[in-house]
C-alpha cells in the first residue's frame, strides 16, 4: 500500500503530512545520534503537547538516570515545537541528550519487508479495538528501530536498570504457570539491531529458527506487575504487612528488572503516595 492510498484512508492525515520537518527527517536522525551516544532510545507521543504530563517527564528522566551519556528521540510532531520544547527544557538544561522530532512515515516504510505493507493496510483499517493511534505508534516503533536500530520504550516505562547489556530482546507479559514457556508478548520495549527481521514477523512463526537470533526475557524483566495489580506500587504502607512487601518488592525490582511498565490506562489516574514502592 502506498503512502497516497493510506493518506486518503486515514481520517486524521496529519500523521502523513509532507513538509519542512518532514523532509529533514532522516538527516535530523542521522545527527542527533552522531554524539556519542551510549544508547539510542526512541519513544512515540502522538497526543497533544498539553498531554505530556509529570508522568511521561518521570518516565524521560528514567532513561538518563540508568543512562547518562544515552540518547532519546521522542517521534511527534506535536513534541516537535516550542511548546514541546519548554517541557523537555529542564533535562537539556541538565546536559541530557533528548530531542522532539517530526517523524516522515511514508520515508520509514519505504524499501522495507512486504511484511510491513500488511501492517500498515491493518493500521490504517483499524481493529475495531485498538485506536488508530496506538496502530500508528505500533507501526512507528517497528518501522523506527528497522531502520535505525536501539532501544523502543512506552512513555509510560520507567528504567531502573542499564540496557547495555540487552540485545534484540522482547519481553513476555505472562507465562503459562506449568510449562513456564511465554503466553503474550508486549511490544512497551523493545531492543533490536537495524534491519532486524523479526520486527516484521510473528514472533511464535520464527522463534528458533536460523538468521532469527533473539531473547525473549521473562515478564519480571519489563512487566514485574501485572496491570490488574500496578495500583498497589503507588500506595502508601498502611501496616507493617505492607511495609515488609515494599521493601521485597523494591528489592525484587533492583535485583530482577529493567524497569517497570506503569500500565497508564489503569494507573494515570493514581497519585504516588508517601513512601509507596513508586515514592521510594
Amino acid at each position: 500500500m502506498n503512502s497516497g492510498r493510506i493518506r486518503r484512508k486515514l481520517r486524521n492525515p496529519i500523521f502523513f503530512w509532507s513538509d519542512e520537518l518532514t523532509e529533514k527527517f532522516h538527516g535530523r536522525v542521522l545527527e542527533f545520534f552522531n554524539r556519542d551516544c551510549e544508547l539510542q532510545f526512541f519513544m512515540t507521543w502522538i497526543s497533544s503537547v498539553e498531554s505530556f504530563g509529570r508522568r511521561e517527564i518521570l518516565a524521560v528522566g528514567s532513561v538518563f538516570k540508568s543512562h547518562p551519556n544515552g540518547c532519546l528521540m521522542i517521534l511527534s510532531r506535536t513534541m516537535d515545537s516550542p511548546q514541546g520544547y519548554l517541557v523537555l527544557k529542564p533535562l537539556l538544561d541538565r546536559g541530557f541528550k533528548v530531542r522532539a522530532v517530526t517523524p516522515d512515515l511514508p520515508f520509514l516504510l519505504k524499501n522495507t519487508r512486504p511484511k510491513l505493507g500488511s501492517i500498515t493496510s491493518r493500521v490504517v483499517k483499524g481493529s475495531g479495538v485498538i485506536p488508530l493511534a496506538q496502530n500508528l505508534s505500533n507501526l512507528m516503533r517497528l518501522a523506527v528501530l528497522y531502520k535505525y536500530g536501539g532501544v523502543y520504550l512506552d512513555t509510560d516505562f520507567i528504567v531502573v536498570k542499564s540496557f547495555k547489556a540487552l540485545k534484540n530482546t522482547i519481553g513476555a507479559q505472562s507465562v503459562d504457570s506449568t510449562s513456564k514457556n511465554w503466553t503474550r508478548l508486549n511490544n512497551a520495549v523493545l531492543v533490536f539491531d537495524m534491519n532486524h527481521p523479526l520486527l516484521f514477523k510473528v514472533v511464535h512463526r520464527v522463534e528458533g529458527r536460523p538468521g532469527y537470533n533473539f531473547t525473549i526475557l521473562p515478564p519480571m524483566a519489563f512487566y514485574p506487575v501485572d496491570w490488574i495489580k500496578i495500583g498497589k506500587l503507588f500506595k502508601m504502607p498502611k501496616n507493617q504487612t505492607d511495609s515488609k512487601w515494599i521493601e521485597a518488592k523494591l528489592h525484587q525490582l533492583n535485583e530482577k528488572s529493567y524497569g517497570v511498565h506503569l500500565w497508564n490506562k489503569q494507573s494515570s489516574k493514581l497519585m504516588i503516595e508517601e513512601a509507596s514502592v513508586m515514592g521510594r
